[in-house]
């Protein structure tokens, strides 16, 4: 096991985690479009959304200290919360926090998210977007929690940017940059869901900069079809949804649109 650094005073680093997940599905009709938006909104309202990043901040060992949610019209959600190491939470004791760690908190750790579902009518492709950024002082680290924020999301496209800010001191006063050995986000995701993914990293090391972007491989149609049964469809449409399909999550992989 490797031996936990030893600190003088707090840990002052900042760890940045920003989580983007797209999911892709098809929808031909306006009526199949707009059933697909209300079903999204639905399915990832604020409570659900809440459900998740209260999970997400057990998860990391840290505690919410205040949460804000919102559900918009015509559609989309978001929801904040302002969240505290444990540890650092009057040492589990029944007591009030200090006002100044309170401060502290508040401006350095928090979890947000929002939704973006959008379609377009010349397409028939409908998108569903997640943003996630969580931002933490101290010990805790939010990458133990990736396999868990892929699973609560059909992820097709995803975009995952890592920093660490700031520095802390040893006991000797030696200046610390990175409190944890990494080489890539990837080892913080399980063997089992890479499998099923593409992933491509851009890391800056001497900055401390981690980028991650996965595209799923194998693309069911079914799975992308809005209350549409595939066998019902000519192979000839299957072919053309299915090749519609992987250039939308192509051109949203690569950021550049395939003509």
């Amino acid at each position: 096991m490797e031996e936990k650094l030893k600190l003088y005073g707090f840990n002052n680093l900042t760890k940045s985690l920003s989580f983007n997940i797209f999911d892709i599905c098809y929808a031909k009709t306006p009526r199949e479009q707009q059933d697909y938006i209300k079903y999204i909104d639905e399915q990832y309202n604020s409570d659900r959304l809440t459900k998740i990043l209260s999970k997400l901040t057990e998860m990391i060992g840290a505690r919410i200290l205040n949460a804000a949610k919102q559900d918009y019209e015509p559609q989309g959600a978001s929801v904040t919360l302002l969240i505290a190491e444990e540890a650092a939470v009057a040492a589990g004791k029944k007591r009030p926090i200090d006002s100044s760690s309170v401060v502290m908190h508040l401006d350095k750790s928090h979890v947000t998210v929002h939704t973006y579902p959008e379609f377009h009518p010349d397409t028939s492709i409908a998108t569903f977007r997640v943003d996630i950024d969580v931002a933490t002082c101290g010990e805790i680290t939010p990458l133990k929690t990736l396999d868990y924020l892929i699973g609560q999301f059909d992820s097709d496209i995803i975009t995952m940017d890592y920093r660490v800010r700031g520095f802390t001191r040893d006991m000797r006063g030696k200046k610390l940059f990175m409190d944890h050995h990494m080489t890539s986000i990837q080892d913080y995701i399980s063997d089992k869901t890479l499998e099923s993914y593409d992933a491509v990293d851009v890391n800056l090391y001497q900055s401390n900069i981690f980028h991650t972007r996965m595209l799923i491989k194998e693309l069911d149609l079914q799975n992308y079809l809005f209350n549409t049964d595939s066998y019902e469809l000519p192979p000839k449409t299957r072919l053309a949804i299915s090749t519609n399909l992987r250039r939308e999550m192509i051109e949203i992989f690569s950021g550049k649109n395939v003509y």
